[in-house]
């Protein structure tokens, strides 16, 4: 059993550290024993991580933080990206890390296809004309008029579990489901067609609605540029659910202002929040939510579930973790 590995469970101190997330009341629901604190703000987390063995995170971390913590064993992330960590800088210090996918697979999935549902029916269009007091007349263009999904195709890039649910939701409303994945050895879910990653610029032209469900990584960043863009129908979609950095903003805010695609629903940006002079506020072709898309009122609850795997794990020596990173 590796020193390592072990996490001895006798005076042990988790810190959880997050603007929102109650972590800390849902921990003390499982009435573990173990000593909890939970830090707001990135002050308070300074001040509490010197004590941590434990550190439940995402968007408060930073670097520097590891000089300030000379008990940190282990990294729990809330969220399922790890980008902002320094994995070459934990592993040399022996320090483990887990994110949490998973978590908010249904969420996002759900998130997904409420902005497919807000596109086909114009729902975004219907609240900008209820604010105006507008009552829209009935359109006797066909092009721009509500449509239905059936037999409409989507482009699911990233069949990990967010994407398979989605897939799973497409087919529900009779979809034509084309997916991507890196390893086409295990497929999670039946769809009509599945494609490796490096055939998404073919796959482009034939949807009608393209969804980003996939992890930002050097493969992926950019993904979406300029010539992918000129790919696209000019009547399609695209739904950005993963990272910002997984699209060009500069190529699709020029694809959207020009009409060469039909619109974007938009989840995450380059820099966030989004500027209030960004120009992307003001285009009505767009949707954007907050990076709201995996949240949750089941979000604690599922994170919680992890980290008691993990820690459980940790506790028996047992080298490999539940969302294992390193």
């Amino acid at each position: 059993m590796s020193e390592q590995n072990l996490i001895p469970r006798n005076g042990l101190n988790i810190c959880f550290a997050h603007v929102a997330y109650q972590m800390l009341p849902e921990f003390e629901r499982r009435q573990t024993g173990i000593a909890v604190v939970q830090a707001w703000t990135p002050d308070e987390l300074i001040g509490l991580i010197p004590q941590a063995d434990v550190l439940v995170v995402s968007g408060f971390w930073h670097n520097d933080l590891l000089a300030a913590a000379p008990r940190l064993r282990f990294i729990q992330s809330i969220g399922a990206g790890y980008d902002q960590f320094p994995l070459d800088e934990l592993s040399r210090r022996g320090i483990r890390l887990a994110n949490a996918r998973g978590v908010n697979k249904n969420a996002v999935s759900e998130h997904a296809m409420a902005h497919i549902l807000a596109f086909a029916r114009q729902i975004h269009t219907g609240r900008d004309n209820q604010r105006r007091r507008h009552w829209r007349g009935m359109i006797a263009d066909l092009d721009r008029r509500e449509d239905e999904l059936g037999g409409k195709t989507i482009l699911i890039v990233g069949l990990g579990g967010i994407g398979s649910r989605l897939a799973r939701l497409a087919k529900a409303f009779d979809m034509h489901v084309v997916a991507t994945k890196r390893d086409l050895s295990q497929v999670p879910v039946p769809v009509d067609e599945l494609h490796g990653a490096d055939e998404v610029p073919s796959l482009l032209e034939r949807a009608d609605f393209v969804v980003l469900t996939c992890p930002l990584t050097d493969q992926t960043e950019g993904l979406i540029d300029g010539p992918a863009l000129a790919r696209m129908k000019s009547s399609a979609y695209l739904i950005n659910m993963a990272r910002g950095r997984c699209v060009d903003e500069p190529a699709l805010l020029a694809a959207l202002q020009s009409g060469a695609i039909a619109g974007a629903g938009l989840d995450s940006f380059w820099d966030e929040p989004l500027a209030e002079n960004s120009p992307f506020w003001e285009l009505d072709n767009v949707i954007i939510t907050p990076h709201t898309g995996g949240e949750t009122r089941k979000y604690e609850a599922n994170v919680v579930d992890i980290l008691l795997e993990n820690l459980e794990r940790l506790q028996a020596g047992n080298p490999q973790l539940m969302n294992q990173v390193i």
